[in-house]
C-alpha cells in the first residue's frame, strides 16, 4: 500500500468523493476486509457494500488482497491501494487553476493556484515514474516560524526572496547539455489552527 497517491481521472475522483465510498476507503486503509466485514463496520447490507467496492475497484482505489473460505462461500478480501488520496486538478482539467494567468506574490489565491499546480505536476510525475519503474528526485522543506510583527514578517520575506533568487542565479545553467529543468515553489502563509477531525459519514 502506498502512503499517498494521486487521483487524476474525473470519474475516479467522483467515486472517491461519495461519502459511503470514502468511508469504505478509510476502513480499508486500516487493513484488508471483506464486504461482510465492512457491512458490520459501516452499518450497510453486504450487497450494497459489495456494489460500492466494485466501483472503487474499477477505478483502482481498492484491490484484491486475498481470498478466504467461510463455510461454503469464498470471501474476497479487499484493501485500499493507498493510505490517503489527493485529487489532482487534472480531474477538473477545464477549470483547473492557472497561476500564469496572473502573478501576485501577496495574493492568497495566487498561492492557492501555485499549490494546485504543485499537486498536479508532482502527481503526474509520480504516475509517470511508477509506470516507468523509476525513482523521482524531489525535495521539500516544511517548517514554522512566529513573527513578532508584520514588519518582521515583511523583512523575512525580503531576505527569503533575496536568498532564493541568489541561489537560482548561482546554479541556473540554461545552456547545460543534458541538464533538467526544476520548478521551485516557496510559500509563507499563516499556520492553520488544528481542529478536531470530522467523523466519517455512515
Amino acid at each position: 500500500m502506498l502512503d499517498v497517491t494521486v487521483i487524476e481521472d474525473p470519474e475516479a475522483a467522483a467515486v472517491s468523493l461519495d461519502p459511503i465510498r470514502a468511508r469504505l476507503l478509510a476502513e480499508l486503509a486500516a487493513g484488508p476486509a471483506s464486504a461482510a466485514m465492512l457491512a458490520g463496520q459501516v452499518g450497510l447490507p453486504r450487497q450494497k457494500v459489495n456494489y460500492h467496492l466494485k466501483a472503487l475497484e474499477r477505478h483502482g482505489l481498492v484491490e484484491l488482497a486475498g481470498e478466504r473460505r467461510k463455510g461454503n462461500v469464498t470471501e474476497r478480501l479487499m484493501r485500499a491501494t493507498a493510505a490517503s488520496y489527493v485529487i489532482s486538478p487534472l480531474a477538473l482539467a477545464a477549470v483547473q487553476p492557472d497561476p500564469d494567468r496572473f502573478r501576485d506574490q501577496l495574493s492568497a489565491r495566487w498561492l492557492l493556484a501555485l499549490g494546485a499546480r504543485l499537486v498536479r505536476d508532482v502527481g503526474s510525475l509520480i504516475t509517470g515514474a511508477a509506470k516507468a519503474r523509476k525513482g523521482l528526485a524531489t525535495y521539500a522543506l516544511d517548517g514554522e516560524v512566529r513573527f513578532a510583527s508584520a514588519a518582521e514578517r515583511a523583512a523575512f520575506v525580503e531576505e527569503l526572496t533575496a536568498g532564493v533568487t541568489a541561489l537560482i542565479r548561482r546554479y541556473d545553467a540554461p545552456d547545460a547539455e543534458g541538464g533538467r529543468d526544476h520548478r521551485i515553489v516557496v510559500a509563507v502563509h499563516p499556520t492553520l489552527k488544528q481542529t478536531e477531525p470530522q467523523q466519517a459519514l455512515p
